[in-house]
């Protein structure tokens, strides 16, 4: 995908996933037959769960669900042959007539795993040939009214189980028909596959069909109407990186190997959109974590400074453990951890949690050096007048030291923002897993460098502020 690698060698399955959601020309050139099978381990003594689990795969077999399933995933129906089911189902088309047995479309949503109008896609078709008629010469690919073939560069293999066989054939367009000739014979009861790069579905949202004929000993007949493929209207990203995916100057942006891994633009611009919902979390992460490590700073730093050993100790050995020890260590431990003492918590309220007590132990400092900085003759001249201890923190010292620290505070939040990237690792969706996930999907870097934009779009300003907060102090404190 990045263009540094020529081939790789993998297990069918994951390279079939890989392929159906690459969004490159990333292709199967070779299928290699191992005898090796993907199957489910369940121990000899549950005969009870062996049965319920081949209850179920018999279930959603006949359902239709397991063949929904393998071409959502795999992004192509299952091939005859790959089990009795399918073996069987051939063999009843093969006593007929010509039978579609699939019709899939590699999918051209970034970021997902659908099929998109009005935006060039892959076609996979195939079909196998019944024993009651003669050898066929030509096929003939209708889409539905709004769709095209935009390529004859067309590669048709004719499958026996794993086997795959090249066949020759010249390909023609007319209108919305893909005219296939065959340049020998295909026999009867051959199962055949056509693939189709640059199909563009219609725009609307519907399930589509590919019709059209078949040419079998001369005699001219309809093909059966192949399973329905599922496609989504295209959204205004989606058509942006048509756009982009059409210009010259992409494609040599795109040739320079950094250029094409950092900043892609058609990955640019699906990670901004698909990275918004993260950012969000994020933003919600902080905007809730920090109001929360307020009080409990302040409290902590209260206690600090207090005349009661016993409070002052325990001040000490929370601000220090939890400013000691890294925050990554803390996540950890509370999110594998409580489970083990039968402490539940949802991922998220115990991310935002975590953040709060560990910002508060930082925040309990800061308070406590904001407190000590006010002078200690305004306090002993307010409890002259007759103002109790509360009176003298909440009108007196507290205002005065919330200016003083208002500068170290912003720059606490805007670390506490960035800190919600390590919720990442314990399975928050915040900002950070959505661009790892969107890197996995893409095999691109350029989700990353979108979601360091998302991050400066908070932290600079915040940053200037804080800037602008501490020249305004400091010209007050020289008056």
């Amino acid at each position: 995908m990045s263009g540094q690698c020529q081939a790789v060698v993998c297990d069918l399955p994951v390279e079939q996933w890989m392929v159906s959601n690459s969004f490159t020309g990333m292709e199967i050139i070779k299928e290699v037959p191992t005898g090796e099978q993907f199957g489910i381990a369940v121990s000899k003594d549950n005969p009870e769960l062996t049965q319920a689990i081949n209850d179920a795969l018999a279930k959603i077999k006949s359902s239709g669900a397991y063949d929904k399933l393998y071409e959502k995933w795999f992004g192509m129906a299952p091939t005859s042959g790959s089990d009795n089911e399918d073996a069987s189902r051939s063999d009843d088309a093969t006593d007929a007539s010509l039978a579609v047995t699939s019709a899939t479309a590699k999918s051209n949503e970034d970021s997902g795993n659908g099929v998109l109008g009005g935006i060039a896609t892959r076609l996979t078709w195939e079909a196998t040939t019944g024993s009651d008629e003669g050898n066929v010469s030509q096929i003939e690919l209708e889409l539905p009214e709004g769709g095209s073939f935009e390529s004859t560069d067309v590669k048709v293999t004719l499958l026996d189980g794993l086997n795959q066989t090249g066949v020759k054939a010249s390909c023609s367009l007319n209108g919305s028909k893909l005219v296939i000739k065959f340049a020998d014979l295909v026999a009867a009861g051959s199962q055949i596959r056509v693939v189709v790069p640059d199909v563009v579905f219609p725009s609307n949202a519907g399930a589509y069909a590919v019709t059209g004929s078949y040419v079998a000993d001369d005699d001219k007949r309809d093909l059966p109407e192949s399973p329905t493929i599922s496609v989504s209207e295209s959204t205004m990203v989606q058509e942006i990186v048509a756009w982009l995916d059409a210009q010259p100057w992409v494609a040599a942006w795109n040739s320079n190997p950094f250029l094409g891994m950092f900043c892609k633009p058609q990955i640019i611009v699906t990670s901004i959109a698909s990275l918004f919902k993260g950012w969000g979390i994020a933003l919600a992460v902080t905007a809730i974590g920090f109001p929360l490590a307020i009080p409990i700073g302040l409290l902590f730093a209260f206690m600090k400074i207090s005349h009661s050993r016993m409070l002052r100790g325990i001040a000490v050995t929370y601000i220090n453990v939890l400013r000691g020890t890294p925050l990554f260590l803390q996540i950890y431990i509370a999110f594998f951890g409580f489970p083990m003492i039968g402490l539940n918590v949802p991922n998220l309220p115990l991310g935002v949690g975590v953040l709060a007590i560990n910002c508060s132990a930082y925040l309990a400092e800061i308070f406590r050096a904001g407190i000590e900085s006010v002078p200690h003759g305004q306090a002993e001249a307010a409890y002259s007048l007759g103002m109790t201890w509360s009176q003298v923190m909440s009108r007196i010292v507290i205002p005065q030291a919330v200016r003083c620290v208002i500068p170290t505070m912003t720059s606490e939040f805007v670390m506490l923002y960035k800190d919600t990237s390590l919720l990442s690792s314990v399975g928050v969706m915040e900002l950070m897993l959505f661009s790892k996930n969107l890197t996995a999907t893409t095999g691109n870097i350029t989700p990353y460098i979108c979601a360091a934009l998302y991050y400066l779009v908070v932290t600079i300003p915040l940053i200037h502020i804080v800037t602008k907060v501490e020249h305004r102090l400091a010209e007050r404190s020289k008056r």
